[in-house]
């Protein structure tokens, strides 16, 4: 049952991403919370941020039911082997399982040469179209502090324990009603001002407040070990 459920949330995990102002998600060369700012004004509304996440509930929920679920998951492995079986028999043959593995490969190297590049991007500050050995060491370190906070727990556990939480009536499924309460209650908690937007101060507190949220954890479980 148990992993049913996690099976279930971590499909999810992913709808919530972006919309969440919390979770990895991308659109296009932004990634992160930033990729529900879709007018490019550093500010994170609550609009943005709702139709963000309808918009991947939207892809998440493949029968369209309103709520993501096991048979979402059933679904989409559904028309991946439909997608891999050319000749429809049924079966795939290990040219087929090739083929399909060759074309995710190559969707793969397409979206890492675009992160390449809007990675180069980030880094050229000045835009010059180079970048300099002191804008190559503020990207290195800002990348090193990204990690650092990325250390705090296992990965996907802060996803994992969100999309429990927006299961509140417990079946195992997340309705699009627990969804956009979901959303609502992490861009309120964000939004310190109650304004209605995020800015970049806002996202920077609430990223150092969960840093420090982890580092109380972890002193707990060293105080409870010893």
């Amino acid at each position: 049952m148990m992993r049913k459920l996690t099976l279930t949330l971590s499909a999810a995990a992913l709808a919530l991403g972006g919309a969440g102002v919390a979770l990895a998600d991308h659109h296009g060369d932004k990634r992160g919370p930033m990729a529900a700012d879709t007018d490019n004004d550093g500010v994170i509304t609550l609009a943005e941020a709702t139709a963000h996440g309808a918009e991947r509930f939207q892809k998440m929920d493949a029968n369209s039911d309103g709520v993501l679920n096991r048979e979402d998951r059933a679904l989409r492995r559904a028309a991946r082997f439909e997608a891999a079986d050319a000749d429809g028999n049924g079966e795939l043959t290990a040219a087929e399982m090739a083929a399909a593995r060759e074309a995710r490969q190559a969707e793969r190297s397409e979206r890492r040469a675009e992160r390449q590049a809007a990675r180069f991007a980030r880094l050229d500050t000045d835009n010059s179209g180079g970048v300099s050995e002191t804008e190559l060491e503020a990207g290195m370190q800002a990348r090193g502090e990204r990690r650092e906070g990325r250390r705090g727990g296992r990965r996907g556990g802060h996803a994992m324990h969100m999309l429990r939480q927006a299961d509140t009536n417990g079946d195992e499924a997340i309705s699009r009603e627990e969804f956009d309460a979901a959303i609502l209650a992490r861009f309120n908690r964000v939004d310190a001002d109650g304004s209605g937007s995020i800015t970049a101060e806002e996202r920077a507190a609430a990223k150092e407040a969960r840093k420090q949220a982890r580092a109380e954890r972890r002193a707990n479980r060293g105080d409870r070990s010893n």
